[in-house]
């Protein structure tokens, strides 16, 4: 079964001068790939001039007038921009024409014209982002949702568990995936009334439910998922990334005081680059936006070469997988 990506060329903080190259790599890596690049078609063949060896016969450009910015408001990304290479790219996969489009544009446009276009799964309430952090174990805790909707009742919780429950299964191949109820302690009597009847539901649900989570339990990889509403996984995330930063700028500082500390970052280069590799976020690049009728992938917007074509990964397992179907017929079963 050949795969076919839709990128979206022109978005993120680098565009073109990311995504192409990223492309041309992802290729190289899959010969049953084809690649849309959807965009401005003369900076499109301009960039992939530099790049004659790759497969260029499985690329193909698709024209895109405009372009989403990171600082758009979401109503001028879905009311005015209607010819955004993002809107394009997502177009494609409307029409069948792709599998799976990736995107490191404005996550707030990139939902809300995905959930116009591609309209959301029977039984589906409410589209979520879900994300791979790194934990201590060397793996990656899924956590949902990262941002989409701030206020959640506890069937959106529920959802978000079975969708995530459904992507692991399809594309870490997690056949019985645990699942964590994110909480200010791992009793039951806590917590708001929210995420209480969240946890009943949870136990009730045909789910490998492990209870209630902490936020130190993410990093440990306590469960495969944890599950929260869109506000609080937006802050963690976000004050997950501003910690890493921190660190690793006190690290660089601390090392470089003096001649003497020069030299023993020169010693301990291996076991540093070493935690560097375990926790690089570039290996976990690629938020999945679960609960459309299409496979969208969201790219960070710095993602660089390397971080992008992990993106491409992703959206290539999801797609070649039939990760929106499978989580379509878990829905089914439910709704049944």
């Amino acid at each position: 079964m050949s795969v076919t990506l839709a990128i979206d060329a022109m978005g993120g903080d680098h565009g073109i001068v990311v995504t192409v190259p990223a492309c041309c790599d992802f290729l190289e890596k899959h010969a049953d790939v084809k690649i849309i690049l959807v965009g401005n078609p003369e900076l499109l063949q301009q960039a992939l001039s530099e790049f004659p060896k790759a497969p260029l016969e499985r690329i193909q450009i698709i024209p895109a007038s405009e372009v989403v910015l990171m600082d758009d408001p979401i109503e001028v990304a879905l009311r005015r921009k209607k010819d955004s290479s993002m809107r394009v790219a997502i177009e494609q996969v409307k029409d069948g024409l792709a599998d799976a489009i990736i995107s490191a544009g404005n996550t707030g446009a990139l939902m809300a014209i995905s959930r116009y276009i591609l309209k959301t799964l029977d039984g589906v309430d409410r589209p979520a982002i879900a994300a791979s952090i790194p934990n201590e174990k060397g793996l990656g805790t899924t956590m949902l949702d990262l941002g989409a909707n701030a206020d959640c009742e506890p069937m959106h919780l529920v959802q978000f568990a079975q969708m995530a429950n459904v992507m692991l299964q399809v594309i870490d191949g997690k056949p019985n995936p645990s699942i964590g109820l994110l909480n200010i302690g791992e009793e039951v009597i806590k917590g708001n009334e929210v995420v209480k009847r969240t946890s009943e539901l949870l136990n009730q649900a045909n789910l490998n439910f492990y209870g209630n989570v902490e936020g130190n339990d993410i990093f440990k990889g306590t469960t495969d998922i944890v599950v929260c509403d869109g506000f609080v996984g937006n802050v963690v995330l976000k004050a997950s990334e501003g910690l890493a930063k921190m660190m690793s700028g006190l690290i660089k500082q601390e090392f470089s005081r003096s001649w003497l500390t020069k030299l023993m970052a020169i010693c301990a280069m291996v076991p540093l680059l070493r935690v560097r590799k375990r926790v690089d976020h570039r290996r976990y690049n690629g938020a999945v936006l679960l609960g459309l009728r299409g496979c969208v992938i969201k790219s960070h917007g710095s993602a660089d070469r390397f971080g992008f074509v992990y993106a491409l990964d992703r959206a290539y397992e999801a797609a070649k997988n039939r990760m929106v179907e499978r989580i379509a017929q878990a829905f089914v079963v439910e709704i049944k």
